[in-house]
């Protein structure tokens, strides 16, 4: 007999797993504020009608969901993790990230070639193109370094810095700044390729920094992929009625999802968690 499971035993069900998934939720929050390279990101999600925010941790082993009212800082304080991070965080210029000052930052590269892209075709500005070639080329120098080197050698680093340092300045002087009006108020607005070419200024290092240190990948995909997945759910099914279903939704997706990047069956992880003993990645294995 095929007997359909009630509504209200999937939401019993839940709850008790995400009170049994918990050491593991403590456990790979604990392992992420001591990884190397952390991936961060963030994206809208509808809970109770309402957009909210959901915030994930990642590495290539790990990850952590967070469901939260808010966009910034104090989602991230309260996910308990970049407060206590003291390695290189990969993000897409989101500025409350770069509020926690104990740790380094990586800006996800995928992004700029997307901004260069568009620039190139709506204001066909050849520094553009000139940027994105560049960086595709020291992607490529890095992937053809042979190991256990963890950087470019310093000739190539000087070489790909001044390259990099003249196609800025043509970005910046291609698009001289526009004179505020007399009564207006805070910083004048810009014109996007004058806003990017000023952040590839500043954000040099940080633009640059997997190419400086092998850890550091040249974009944010990991932290990308990682989100999606919680977004085709809402795709499917909607938002969540409930901020608590949707924060116990976080941490469910978060335990299957590192037990898979760490090739754990996932029926058996859940069934694991159900009789006491949630599987807990090695820190070893990252």
């Amino acid at each position: 007999m095929h007997q359909p499971v009630s509504d209200a035993t999937v939401l019993k069900a839940s709850e008790e797993c995400a009170v049994c998934i918990a050491p593991s939720t403590e456990a790979v929050k604990e392992q992420l504020r001591a990884s190397e390279v952390l991936h961060v990101d963030e994206s809208g999600l509808r809970v109770e009608g309402t957009l909210h925010w959901l915030h994930v941790a990642s590495t290539s082993t790990l990850t952590d969901y967070e469901v939260h009212a808010k966009r910034g800082h104090e989602a991230m304080d309260d996910a308990g993790i970049l407060g206590a991070f003291s390695g290189t965080a990969v993000h897409d210029h989101w500025k409350p990230y770069f509020r926690y000052e104990g740790c380094g930052h990586a800006l996800c590269n995928a992004h700029h070639l997307r901004e260069l892209q568009f620039i190139d075709k709506q204001y066909q500005q050849p520094w553009a193109n000139d940027m994105a070639e560049i960086l595709l080329q020291i992607k490529a120098a890095v992937g053809e370094t042979p190991a256990p080197a963890l950087s470019l050698s310093p000739a190539q680093l000087e070489a790909f810095e001044q390259r990099y340092d003249e196609v800025v300045k043509a970005g910046i002087e291609a698009n001289p700044l526009t004179a505020p009006e007399r009564k207006q108020r805070g910083r004048p607005k810009q014109p996007p390729p004058l806003n990017l070419a000023m952040r590839l200024h500043d954000f040099k290092g940080q633009v640059l920094a997997f190419m400086y240190d092998f850890r550091v990948p040249f974009d944010n995909n990991q932290g990308e992929r990682d989100i999606r997945m919680v977004k085709v759910k809402q795709k499917v099914s909607g938002g969540f009625r409930t901020l608590e279903g949707a924060k116990r939704f976080g941490r469910i997706r978060g335990y299957i999802s590192t037990a898979r990047k760490n090739a754990k069956n996932i029926f058996e992880a859940i069934r694991e968690a159900f009789d006491g003993n949630p599987f807990i990645p090695s820190p070893a294995t990252h």
